[in-house]
């Protein structure tokens, strides 16, 4: 297991010491868990998104937004 040095600060170090007494059984399992749930948190989806596609979904609902009602009371003139 690949091991690595970290300096934190004396508040930090404070918060974590006391949130691995009180959640985790060991320092190393809080280490482990909080580094691969803050790894996680910073993963995106990476979405192969076409410029074009938005321009053509946009094109659509607007085309619902801006079109007349063509059985508008309005528009029966006798």
């Amino acid at each position: 297991m690949p091991t690595f040095e970290l300096n934190l600060s004396d508040d930090v170090y404070a918060e974590f010491q006391q949130l691995a007494d009180s959640e985790f059984v060991t320092e190393e399992q809080a280490v482990e868990e909080l580094i691969a749930s803050g790894i996680e948190a910073y993963n995106v989806n990476v979405v192969d998104d076409d410029p074009r596609d938005e321009m053509l979904d946009g094109a659509e609902n607007n085309m619902f937004d801006t079109a007349q009602d063509p059985g508008s009371l309005e528009d029966d003139r006798l």
